[in-house]
């Protein structure tokens, strides 16, 4: 699965570099200052003096958050979860095992939102599931009849420790020295060099 423990940006504190910048740019430091008052590249110094310049200190303020906005809010969520909690069958499945497209299904359902069934594991990952396998039995399976073969036959038919059969000569010992030879290089078949 992939990590979604990645490390989160302390926006906060980004926030209060930009605007100690700010501070000193207002006090007519030159970037050079800035870059080493707070710690950051010359790049980095340049693109906030631009927008400092251009938008003063509100250019600086923080954007918000980075990267996509979720596509589920909170409220939906809640209701997959809670949808995913009845079991499939009470979704309209045949069988009690959810599976990624089935999700999938559901969550489009619900909410109107289509993921595609591989990206659903991480969106399950995020709500605190877990992929579970289900233990598979046949359904003949009598387990009054197992538990007689295991108490009286198993222990007829297995190996026991110590109890080593014969092995074949030939299936670990070299050949004997009086059995024919095999032809090595320049040599006849069947006869010992002298």
């Amino acid at each position: 699965m992939d990590t979604f423990f990645r490390a989160r940006r302390d926006f906060a504190g980004l926030e209060a570099r930009r605007m100690a910048a700010a501070a000193l740019f207002e006090q007519g430091r030159s970037q050079a200052e800035v870059v080493d008052a707070c710690d950051v590249s010359r790049q980095t110094a340049s693109r906030w003096y631009a927008e400092w310049q251009q938008r003063g200190r509100a250019g600086l303020r923080a954007a918000g958050r980075a990267g996509r906005k979720p596509r589920l809010n909170a409220r939906q969520l809640a209701r997959v979860e809670a949808a995913l909690l009845g079991g499939p069958t009470a979704q309209g499945y045949a069988t009690d095992l959810w599976t990624l497209p089935r999700i999938a299904q559901v969550i489009e359902r619900l909410c109107g939102v289509h993921y595609h069934p591989g990206h659903v594991w991480r969106l399950l990952g995020r709500m605190g599931w877990s992929c579970q396998k289900p233990v598979r039995q046949a359904r003949e399976r009598d387990e009054a009849a197992i538990r007689h073969w295991v108490k009286h036959r198993w222990p007829r038919i297995k190996k026991k420790p110590g109890t080593k059969r014969r092995r074949s000569s030939s299936s670990t010992n070299r050949g004997s020295r009086n059995g024919p030879v095999s032809a090595g290089h320049g040599r006849p078949k069947g006869r010992r060099p002298a």
